[in-house]
């Protein structure tokens, strides 16, 4: 190993990124912490003015070629008119980020098909269907790679959300298929898996609850900031982590291991 292979590389690939729900939240921490390194982005998102928006906030800080996005994720028949043009907008695209996402809180009661094929054709499917997509641009670039958004709640019971617990543990399982077909073309996949982190989806929930509900079990004792997994998801699309597919890196504050009450 040379001198010259341990340079920090989180600006290479220099191809562009796809990031699903890259509005708010983690998906907009995401896409910030790639242009940070000079990669162009393309933000697909439900909301198409804060897709917009944040798009040309993002390239007037960076210099960064961004594109907002205006897509509904359930809508596979969306997905060929988006590429194009963040194909057009952003050049060459060697990665993919899926962070779009709801939650469903009604708990089994609260359970119907229209409830369930939302969560899942949300969170699950257009990871498979996405991908299949892009393969013929990702496949042609070399080090490119897919990080999937999951979520500790794929490992911990979760009695409140049980579609959004579903989803992403079929979200690992997937990956771990798609890596093994990935593969042959030289891409990566991997999973992110975020504990409590402060967005705007959790913060309604942080607000109802006790001062401290969650932080209590948590080693480092406090929520996550959506820059932090970021720093993760950016880490796993660049050559830094050439040699990691079919991996989930928790990013949740030590909270899966926790044994505090």
């Amino acid at each position: 190993m040379t001198a010259q292979s341990l340079t920090p590389d989180l600006a290479s690939p220099g191809t562009g990124v796809i990031v699903t729900g890259g509005a708010s939240g983690i998906g907009l921490a995401v896409a910030q912490a790639l242009a940070a390194v000079g990669r162009p982005v393309a933000l697909w998102d439900l909301n198409a003015t804060k897709a917009q928006a944040e798009a040309e906030a993002l390239s007037a800080a960076t210099g960064v070629a961004c594109i907002g996005i205006a897509i509904d994720m359930t809508d596979l028949a969306a997905y060929p008119a988006a590429i194009i043009a963040s194909r057009a907008a952003i050049g060459t695209i060697g990665g993919l980020v899926h962070a779009a996402g709801i939650v469903d809180t009604g708990s089994l009661d609260g359970l119907d098909e229209a409830v369930w094929a939302r969560g899942i054709d949300t969170h699950l499917r257009p990871l498979a269907m996405l991908t299949k997509a892009l393969l013929p641009d990702l496949a042609a670039n070399p080090g490119s790679a897919i990080v999937g958004i999951a979520s500790i709640n794929a490992t911990l019971g979760n009695a409140l959300n049980p579609v959004y617990s579903a989803a992403k543990g079929g979200m690992l399982s997937l990956i771990r298929s798609l890596a093994d077909r990935l593969a042959q073309d030289g891409v990566r996949i991997n999973a992110v898996s975020p504990g409590q982190i402060l967005t705007p989806l959790m913060a309604p929930v942080v607000e109802a609850l006790p001062e401290g509900a969650f932080e209590r079990r948590i080693l480092l004792g406090r929520l996550g900031a959506a820059e932090e997994v970021a720093r993760a998801v950016r880490f796993l699309l660049s050559a830094e982590a050439s040699y990691v597919t079919a991996a989930e890196l928790v990013v949740d504050g030590g909270n899966i291991s926790s044994q505090r009450m």
